[in-house]
């Protein structure tokens, strides 16, 4: 009978290829399309037989996709919430009849991905296509989305992306890699049977990295979200919003404590290192009490384990070069056999004792390698888990759970799993941290990416700009240093903002403000560099750790108290900002009453910042809760000057970050009189910085700043190319704005999205996963 079953599963899938001559074309407007005169690129098994070839497509297919995209969002987007729920809970009764084929034609793409996770995320997101207009209101769809996945990235990663953008009511165009296409071109078939509109889904297959964005430079694609490794393609100049995640290759920690059950702990980090598909490499860190059993036991279970193939004898180079470095660093090795001395074949590996430092730790190679690494506490277990630059997941193995949590809370990862490993629901929202994502997916929180304020316009897109990345910034404004002992009609000298200090720049050089005729000179501003934003940096991230643990009560009465300070400094602050724009009194007035309210509501979103506990489909309990980003870099736009750095600094200080803010470089005064406010306050020092000078030198001073996590961008589009082009590594989370100069959006709008969107583009979320018995 079993003969009989994987016989009739092996003949759906491959009389599915076979009904399409093993040769796949592109998925455009609901039918599959051949063009003549295309190259095609064959597709191998873990054999090395050929399973099927597709298409790569050409600049005339980007249109017409595109042009079906369009149409097929206003189909789809018309249709009411339950319409298209109807559609998504279809496809789960079409794969009850396709699943196995699915599956299969992924088993033989080694784009794993089983039908019963299909069928999940299906169920999971037709449930929010439902409730879109009840619990996530005042949201509206991007237009067409792009989502782009690289060569090794599963299906499971895909799926995680189209799905929540088709449930939000966005159209989607799938540039799968190359091992996700044949499966990818199947479900795409499959949606059409179960009633999607024509483009409301369409597949192009080609190279991910120069495919991806000439889609990507299409005027009708609003946005573009990529998952796979971390040699993503260059986004720079392509005018339109893109998040990352990188979940293929990231380093992830292992850690086992010795109130853990140690048999249980090895027999799970040997299932993650040696014999499950790779899109991770683990570090084993253990408690040194427990080493020696954890070692023995390791011995004991590698014991007759196979070899493992490796992709290519370039692989071997580098696995034999990785173990031999790590020799020389100290390190013991633990074999289920000796090496072969040349060939694709090398036994698991147990890399005992390594260096944090070791190659084989911080940049790992592709090979069955597992360094060991020893902690003595608590402490040093976070230490060694934040040692990598990724911040992708942990697996933490201990009974106490006290423990558990204080360690998951201090671990800097999107996912942490308890005494468990490599599980995955859509019901958990992960971020990215560090290098390992700019964007939020699952949950709730993931939906988000997809949708835009409804009150708030689409975004204009920027045009590519030819540009010598080495020389943004090189050419400042040219200073002066004016003579503090003039009379007392001369223009005031204003200071900027340093760790808690009103001061001048590092050079002492300011910069002439002149009236909005041009005719006069009203103050002289800092004329900040690189220096100011460095040592602006070095304040913020000693301060914003502790900023972030104090209690949500304490962060909104310094927000309170900010509140307070600029309402009784409202007469000089409206002078300043009056002064400079040109408005009138009255107009400087009900801004700055505004931004007195504005921070008055980021006062009482403190202790209003959801998180919890989470609906899961098996046994356990899951956490999710939002953190900080930490140090956020600010270029203010020129619209209204005061009440957009209010809405920015509450935003961030709020949720537990630090900032570095760059005033509009047309109308610094509001933001330098602010510092007056600052300095009266009782916000830790460092925690806002304000330093005024050339708006591009400053661009370039934060994007090179390791340091900082995010940068919040209103500036040119050589600005915005610029930052998409030098924040990849460390990568950065983006939010940029190309501004014409009377152009902008409305900062005056209390509309409760404009302020959740800004709210959440502040924190990143981390869920954690604790099993029960």
């Amino acid at each position: 009978k079993k003969r009989i079953y994987f016989s009739f599963s092996f003949l759906l899938h491959q009389a599915w290829l076979d009904h399409h001559s093993r040769s796949l074309g592109l998925f455009i407007d609901g039918k599959f399309e051949r063009p003549a005169d295309r190259r095609s690129h064959s597709l191998s098994d873990s054999k090395g037989t050929v399973v099927c070839s597709t298409t790569l497509a050409k600049e005339d297919d980007i249109s017409q996709c595109a042009s079906s995209s369009v149409n097929g969002y206003k189909a789809w987007s018309s249709l009411t919430c339950f319409q298209r729920a109807k559609v998504l809970l279809r496809m789960v009764s079409v794969l009850g009849q396709h699943g196995q084929c699915v599956s299969e034609l992924c088993e033989m793409c080694e784009a794993s991905c089983s039908s019963s996770s299909l069928v999940r995320l299906l169920q999971f997101y037709s449930s929010w296509a439902q409730l879109r207009d009840t619990l996530i209101t005042s949201w509206t769809p991007l237009g067409v989305v792009e989502v782009v996945t690289s060569d090794e990235c599963s299906l499971y990663s895909l799926m995680l992306k189209v799905l929540p953008a088709l449930a939000m009511g966005n159209s989607v165009i799938v540039v799968p890699g190359r091992s996700a296409a044949p499966p990818a071109l199947l479900l795409a078939q499959l949606f059409t049977t179960a009633g999607l509109p024509a483009g409301a889904l369409n597949v192009l297959t080609g190279s991910d990295v120069t495919l991806s964005a000439k889609v990507a430079q299409n005027p009708n694609v609003s946005y573009v979200t990529y998952s796979g490794n971390k040699e993503v393609s260059n986004t720079a100049g392509l005018g339109v919003p893109v998040s990352v995640s990188p979940c293929i290759g990231a380093t992830c920690p292992f850690i086992v404590f010795e109130s853990a059950d140690i048999d249980s702990a090895v027999d799970e980090v040997i299932e993650a290192a040696f014999k499950r598909k790779k899109e991770v490499h683990w570090v084993l860190c253990v408690q040194e009490s427990v080493v020696d059993g954890v070692m023995d036991r390791l011995k004991l279970r590698l014991a007759g384990m196979k070899c493992v193939s490796l992709l290519s004898d370039e692989h071997r180079a580098l696995v034999d070069a990785a173990v031999q470095e790590a020799q020389q660093q100290g390190a013991t090795l633990i074999q289920s056999s000796a090496a072969p001395p040349s060939g694709v074949q090398y036994p698991p590996t147990v890399l005992c004792n390594a260096a944090p430092s070791s190659p084989c730790v911080v940049t790992p190679t592709p090979g069955p390698l597992l360094p060991l690494m020893t902690f003595r506490s608590n402490t040093e277990a976070v230490t060694l888990g934040n040692h990598s630059p990724h911040g992708q997941a942990a697996s933490i193995w201990t009974e106490d759970l006290t423990l558990a949590l204080e360690t998951a809370n201090g671990l800097s990862v999107g996912s942490v799993w308890v005494n468990s490993h490599s599980v995955s629901d859509p019901c958990l929202p992960s971020s990215g941290h560090k290098d390992s994502g700019t964007c939020t997916d699952g949950g709730q929180e993931g939906l988000y990416q997809f949708l835009r304020p409804s009150s708030s316009t689409s975004r204009p897109r920027s045009s590519h700009v030819s540009m010598d990345y080495s020389k943004f910034g090189a050419a400042a404004s040219p200073a002066v240093f004016p003579n503090e002992s003039d009379s007392s009609s001369a223009p005031p000298v204003y200071q900027q903002f340093v760790g808690g200090k009103a001061c001048k720049s590092v050079s002492g050089s300011s910069v002439a403000v002149k009236s909005p005729g041009g005719d006069r000179v009203l103050a002289y501003c800092p004329d900040g560099g690189r220096k100011d934003v460095r040592n602006a940096v070095e304040a913020a991230i000693k301060v914003q750790p502790g900023w972030m643990k104090k209690s949500p009560t304490a962060r909104a009465q310094s927000l309170y108290s900010l509140a307070k300070g600029l309402e009784s400094k409202k007469q000089d602050v409206a002078k300043s900002m009056s002064l400079q724009t040109g408005l009138s009194t009255e107009e400087s007035g009900k801004e700055v009453d505004l931004s007195v309210s504005r921070l008055n509501v980021w006062a009482a979103y403190c202790d209003k910042i959801r998180g919890g506990s989470l609906p899961m489909p098996s046994s356990g309990s899951a956490l999710s809760f939002p953190e900080a980003l930490g140090v956020v870099g600010v270029v203010l736009p020129n619209r209204n000057p005061l009440l957009s750095m209010v809405t920015l600094l509450g935003a961030a200080v709020a949720t537990g970050n630090a900032v570095v803010m760059v005033p509009s470089q047309k109308y610094p005064l509001p933001a330098l009189a602010f510092v007056q406010v600052l300095q009266s306050s009782d916000l830790p020092a460092g925690l806002v910085n304000i330093i005024s000078g050339d708006g591009d030198q400053m661009t370039a001073a934060l994007a090179n700043h390791s340091v900082i996590k995010a940068i919040w961008y209103w500036g040119s589009a050589e600005g915005c190319q610029y930052l998409q082009h030098t924040c990849t590594n460390p990568l950065k989370t983006l939010r940029l704005f190309c501004q014409k100069d009377d152009g902008g959006m409305d900062w005056t709008q209390p509309e409760p999205a404009f302020l959740e969107e800004t709210w959440r583009n502040a924190v990143q979320w981390k869920s954690v996963w604790i099993p029960t018995a």
